[in-house]
């Protein structure tokens, strides 16, 4: 009886220890992915096949035929000279927006929108603002001009948008598919959606909806609020980028005062109606404070150190997720720094147009490590704690999200949940597999075909993977004894 008994407590375990292996291969969802949540919708039989036919949401934006600003312009010597304005002389125009979005049939533009707004719109982005296929800001707006908060596509209202449309990405998948996965991995990353653009009648292509990085109501976005009349706040939301002419949202922090970095941080959030100039000074000082603390001799002291002032495991999924992916414009450029209503600083990803070897100026090496040498990870991956956090989680994440049964298939799932939308993109962007338009250099890492793009994404991904699976333990070499002493108080 004994054995029997011992018999199928072994069988219970080797059951669980199943159960708890399909887990790790297939983790728990806890964010919509479009490509497997969306309703599947069946082919429309009653149409010409030549009408525009979709089972992607659809945005059409009508500007009465006024030109969209923000286009980059250069002087006689072909050096950059600003960006076109509106005709009154604005950054931004306003026009009339449409969103079709069928919930059980497929989407044609003549449908009835389920939402319908007025818009400001101006095209986004730094390299991007150079590409035949544009980006945009989008703020919806009322009659009167004031924000119009809207559930687009599925995701939280909101009147703040980023209308993405890949373009050096030939996947058309590299933002959808990498904040996805963030979004699963850390506390927030912006939530995505596919659809297809129009502007004024004309197809644009492929496009990603994307959310901004701002608060919102009601746990949407980032949890952040502020009080203009006390001058107060409960968390507030910087930007590292190359700066901004509006000397409103300037954050002259430490690093920057101490030529630590030459890009700048903006303020982000408040935004410009509720940042006074009072709360900039205060929130600048209180982010110097911070970096402060981490370039002191004091940052892993256990009193004051910055594992009281940070998320720690933010920072640790910020840093994997980007080397990762060799997505090296991040902690640098574009680099996005909350902190939230707990007062603990947290990362949110952004931007992975040129990850995964998708530079366009040079070939990235798969092999080492960069992100030691960025603004703040440069004390943090001094403190062994911290180092040996990324090793462990780089570990922990390679059974999940990073395994490459994990990412091949969900590259696979998104080709396949694109289907003839993406042949639609490329009938009016496809000239750019030719070589004549090559965008990466040397030109032999241009793709001359999706299917090519595709095996490019993968062949990185293998390879990076493996790399990092031979060399994560070497990331404790920069928090060694020798290498950090003297960033240490003796009597820490």
């Amino acid at each position: 009886m004994k054995y029997r008994i011992l018999g199928a407590a072994a069988c219970v375990l080797l059951v669980l220890s199943a159960l708890a292996a399909t887990v790790m291969a297939h983790p728990e969802k806890n964010r919509v992915h479009q490509h497997l949540d969306a309703a599947e919708k069946p082919v429309c039989t009653n149409h010409d096949s030549k009408k525009f036919c979709t089972h992607l949401p659809v945005i059409e934006i009508n500007t009465g035929g006024a030109e969209i600003p923000g286009e980059p312009l250069n002087d006689l010597n072909h050096k950059f000279a600003g960006y076109t304005t509106a005709a009154d002389g604005s950054d931004r125009i306003t026009a009339d927006i449409k969103i079709i979005d069928n919930a059980e049939t497929r989407n044609h533009i003549d449908d009835a929108p389920a939402i319908e707004s007025k818009a400001t719109i101006h095209i986004r982005g730094n390299s991007s603002r150079y590409f035949d296929k544009k980006g945009y800001a989008l703020k919806l707006v009322d009659e009167n001009g004031m924000n119009n908060p809207q559930p687009v596509m599925g995701m939280s209202a909101h009147q703040d948008w980023v209308l993405h449309g890949p373009f050096l990405d030939k996947t058309l998948m590299r933002n959808y598919m990498w904040y996805n996965i963030a979004g699963e991995i850390m506390d927030y990353a912006p939530n995505v959606r596919f659809c297809e653009a129009f502007i004024n009648g004309e197809y644009q292509g492929l496009y990603v909806m994307t959310e901004s990085i701002t608060a919102g109501e009601n746990g949407a976005r980032l949890n952040l609020s502020v009080d203009k009349k006390d001058n107060t706040y409960s968390g507030y939301l910087l930007c590292l980028d190359r700066g901004h002419e509006e000397a409103w949202k300037k954050a002259d922090s430490f690093t920057h005062y101490a030529l630590r970095t030459v890009n700048e941080l903006e303020i982000m959030y408040p935004g410009r109606q509720n940042l006074t100039p009072e709360l900039n000074r205060s929130i600048t000082q209180d982010f110097s404070d911070f970096e402060k603390a981490i370039y002191s001799y004091d940052f892993d002291n256990k009193l004051y150190g910055y594992k009281d002032l940070i998320d720690v495991e933010s920072f640790v999924d910020y840093f994997l997720i980007n080397e990762f992916t060799c997505n090296y414009d991040a902690g640098w450029l574009s680099t996005y720094i909350y902190k939230d209503i707990d007062k603990k600083y947290r990362m949110c990803i952004w931007d992975f147009n040129s990850s995964c070897d998708n530079y366009q100026e040079s070939h990235i090496n798969d092999e080492g490590f960069e992100f030691q040498n960025c603004l703040w990870y440069f004390m943090l991956i001094k403190d062994r704690d911290f180092t040996d956090k990324i090793v462990s989680r780089y570990k922990e994440l390679r059974k999940t999200y990073f395994s490459e049964e994990y990412l091949f298939d969900y590259i696979d799932g998104v080709r396949d949940y694109l289907g003839d939308a993406i042949d639609r993109n490329f009938e009016k962007w496809g000239y750019t597999f030719d070589e004549k338009h090559d965008l990466l250099t040397p030109k032999d890492r241009n793709p001359r075909s999706y299917d090519e793009a595709i095996e490019d994404l993968k062949n990185f991904l293998s390879a990076r993977s493996e790399k990092l699976d031979e060399n994560i333990e070497t990331i404790r070499q920069y928090s060694a004894e020798s290498k950090v002493k003297k960033f240490i108080e003796n009597a820490n």
